[in-house]
């Protein structure tokens, strides 16, 4: 499997995952903003959406969006744990958790990267991330994982854009709940190791 991404976007939640699970791939460097791969060629050809994360499978399919790359790929490998099972009330519980970190938290981040977004625009989604951030924090007390007592793929999504906070400056201080669920992610072996090879961390 190739796995096309670009250091620190959204890619790095399926990027932990396949380091989760255990399962061989290969990483490719699509950048974000020249929409070239290491070869030279143009990314737009193998996604005409031009964003990442892109999942090709071994037999050339390819695969599109975070949260569907995430469950394929824990589908995969269900020893691992990484998923409820299909069919199961915890496995929309999950699908519940990605829907709202991709659209309530994700998406809320997305008009902050824009350069051509004013600030009174800007502080509207601020707020509105704040707001969510508040309500996570309450959801993880006496917490381990977003799922309970296991780490999830949904933890992998969080994990990956609550890392956004601190270069746009949105204060965590006060959310005790998601700091510590940041540290037990962020000490995971397969977390540590996908950061490291993106160069988040040293």
């Amino acid at each position: 499997m190739k796995l096309y991404y670009s250091p620190g976007a959204c890619s790095l939640s399926p990027h932990i995952v396949l380091r989760e699970a255990g399962l061989a791939f290969e990483p490719v460097l699509a950048s974000t903003k020249t929409h070239k791969l290491p070869d030279g060629s143009d990314y737009y050809a193998i996604n005409p959406l031009g964003y990442v994360p892109m999942l090709e499978l071994d037999d050339g399919t390819r695969l599109r969006e975070g949260p569907a790359i995430v469950q394929y790929i824990a589908d995969q490998v269900p020893t691992k744990n990484l998923i409820p099972a299909n069919g199961t009330l915890p496995r929309y519980r999950l699908q519940e958790w990605l829907t709202f970190i991709g659209t309530e938290v994700h998406k809320q981040f997305s008009p902050l990267f824009n350069p051509a977004m004013p600030g009174e625009g800007k502080k509207v989604f601020l707020d509105k991330l704040a707001q969510r951030f508040e309500w996570i924090d309450q959801q993880l007390e006496g917490r381990d994982y977003l799922m309970g007592d296991n780490f999830s793929v949904a933890d992998a999504y969080l994990f990956t854009v609550s890392n956004w906070a601190k270069p746009m400056n949105i204060d965590l201080s006060q959310r005790k709940n998601l700091l510590a669920w940041r540290e037990r992610v962020g000490a995971r072996p397969a977390v540590q190791e996908a950061m490291k090879f993106e160069g988040l961390s040293k």
